[in-house]
Parts: structure tokens; C-alpha cells; sequence
């Protein structure tokens, strides 16, 4: 998320990314998601309950906008998060909903100044809607037993209303004051055990009306795309190489264009395993590679996920 907008949503994205393979957090950290298996097919009417803990640590929140330097913020994030597979039109489909909190700690420098800043509240949260229209038709749970993934390609549009905690008086929020919305298109390629997968999306931002004493703050587009190598075992067990690029986000203040264009890379790991039939576990971690901008940052998280329905 470029700016204080990626680096909050894309620790939110992280944490989500150890909820399901297919769920996703909000907003414009959408820019920095490396999140596999989004569009992996699955059967129709199977649900997934998911809890999950993620801790990032760094130049998070920091905005090249304002004058805050030398940040060194935490940011703790519980969450909560449903999926659900239906059928659309023949073509598998899914809706997921993340609701994320969190409790930020931290100081940085402004003008020169030391200032510190604790807050805990919600984070903005997430819908979103994904269609696979090609290679992953809807299928029972009986059918799906039989199913083997060739090439799959879909897209999905996630939409992050402005509900989190946000003070306009403030450089650091957990809430970002603007709407989010990110198209997404994938596709996913099965080779044996191994399974190659590749993204492009986009972030939209609307204008924030009531920025930091109440200035105007709009931000351009995020652009990114992502790659991730996936290896599954027999007993279930798979795990994830991730990478991803963005682009874009330079913001304006009050009319004044800000030096803050993002281009910066990171990589990072899954690893997920089941207990039984209905429960599984999920680790991720993820670093900066290439930082351009304030928002290099470490996330690692873990996640626990319940599934049922469809038969199951």
C-alpha cells in the first residue's frame, strides 16, 4: 500500500494471506499483495471460517506526504474473515468479507521533534467478489473429487469501504479515510506438483477530504503484479514462493504534487497444513527487496482456517 495507505493495508493483506489461499485484505496494500491461490477452484457451497494474527514491523504508515521520519512503528492485527463458493453461471465463483483490527505502537521524528503515537481500533475492511471464468468450471463436492487443474484464469473487484479508526488531527492512522476498489485478473497453471501462478491489478483510491487538518489528499492509481511458485505434497502440505512489484500512488495534497512515486518489490513465504478434514494452519512472511519509498517494512503472521459444507 504506497504511502500510509499500502504499508497499513498491506500488512493487512499479509495477515489475509495466511487466512485462506483465497482470501484478501483491503485496499491499496492490495499493491504489495503476493497472496497464493487466489483463484484456486473449489467445490460449490463450501464455506471457510478464518482467524488469524499478523505482526509487521518498520516503516509502517509512514506517508512521504507529511514530515514524519526516521519511523519505527509495530503494528499487531488480529482478524476475522468468511468465504464462500457458489456457482455463477457455471463458472466457480467466490465471496470473502475481512474484518481486521489492530494496535499500533511506535515513534518517529516531525520537523525535528520526537513524537510517539499507541492507538488500537479497526482496520478498513474487505469484500471481495471472484469469478474463474476459465479451466475452473462449479462443481459438486462429488464431482470435484474427480477434477484435475490444467490453466486457470479469473478476475475479481474488491471493494474497502472507510470504516477504520481515523483521527484527521493525526500522521498515523489505522483507518484511511477513502474507499478502495481493485480489479484483479489471474491465471494459475498446474505442472505436476508444481503450479505456476502470475497477476496484474490495479488500486483506486477517492479523494480524502478531511486529511491532517483538514486538507484535500488524492492519490493515483496503484498498479502490481505478483508471481508465486507453489509445491503440494501428497499429505496435503504446500508451501509458496512469493514475489511481487507495484508502481504507482503518487499523491497531492491541497494541489501540491508529492515526490512520493512508489516503485518498490517484495518477496516472501507460505506454508500452509491441515489438521484434519475440516481444519488447517497457515505461516507467512514477507520483507522489502527493492524500497523506494517509506514502507519497508517485515510481516510474518499465522492463521487458522474452518471449512464446511458443500457435503463435506
Amino acid at each position: 500500500m504506497p504511502s500510509s495507505i499500502a504499508s497499513r493495508r498491506s500488512l493487512a493483506c499479509a495477515l489475509l494471506l495466511t487466512l485462506a489461499g483465497f482470501l484478501l485484505p483491503a485496499g491499496g496494500a492490495q499493491a504489495q499483495e503476493m497472496e497464493p491461490r487466489i483463484y484456486t477452484n473449489l467445490p460449490v457451497g463450501m464455506n471457510f471460517l478464518i482467524a488469524a494474527y499478523g505482526r509487521s514491523s518498520g516503516g509502517l504508515a509512514v506517508n512521504p506526504a507529511l514530515p514524519l521520519k526516521d519511523a519505527q512503528l509495530k503494528m499487531d492485527v488480529p482478524a476475522f474473515g468468511y468465504a464462500h463458493a457458489f456457482d455463477a453461471w457455471g463458472k466457480a465463483a467466490r465471496f470473502d468479507a475481512v474484518l481486521p483490527t489492530a494496535c499500533l505502537s511506535g515513534t518517529a521524528e516531525v520537523s525535528g521533534a520526537p513524537v510517539s503515537r499507541d492507538v488500537c481500533g479497526g482496520l478498513d475492511p474487505s469484500f471481495r467478489l471472484s469469478v474463474n471464468f476459465y479451466g475452473a468450471p462449479a462443481l459438486t463436492l462429488k464431482e470435484f473429487r474427480a477434477y484435475k487443474q490444467d490453466l486457470i484464469a479469473g478476475a475479481s473487484l474488491m471493494v474497502s469501504p472507510p470504516l477504520g479508526q481515523y483521527d484527521p488531527g493525526r500522521l498515523v492512522n489505522l483507518g484511511t479515510n477513502v474507499w478502495t476498489i481493485r480489479p484483479d485478473i489471474g491465471v494459475s497453471k498446474a505442472l505436476g506438483s508444481i503450479t505456476l501462478e502470475a497477476g496484474l491489478a490495479a488500486s483506486f483510491f477517492t479523494v480524502n477530504h478531511d486529511f491532517f487538518g483538514g486538507r484535500t489528499r488524492e492519490q493515483d492509481p496503484v498498479y502490481s503484479t505478483r508471481a508465486n511458485l507453489i509445491y503440494s505434497f501428497r499429505n496435503g502440505i504446500w508451501a509458496s514462493l512469493n514475489g511481487t512489484y507495484y508502481t504507482g500512488g503518487r499523491s497531492t495534497v491541497s494541489g501540491v504534487v508529492n515526490d512520493d512515486l512508489i516503485r518498490s518489490s517484495r518477496t516472501g513465504a507460505t506454508l500452509a497444513f491441515p489438521i484434519d478434514r475440516h481444519q488447517s494452519v497457515k505461516l507467512y512472511a514477507s520483507s522489502g527487496i527493492s524500497v523506494r519509498t517509506g514502507t519497508d517494512f517485515d510481516i510474518f503472521g499465522i492463521g487458522w482456517q474452518y471449512r464446511w459444507g458443500a457435503g463435506l
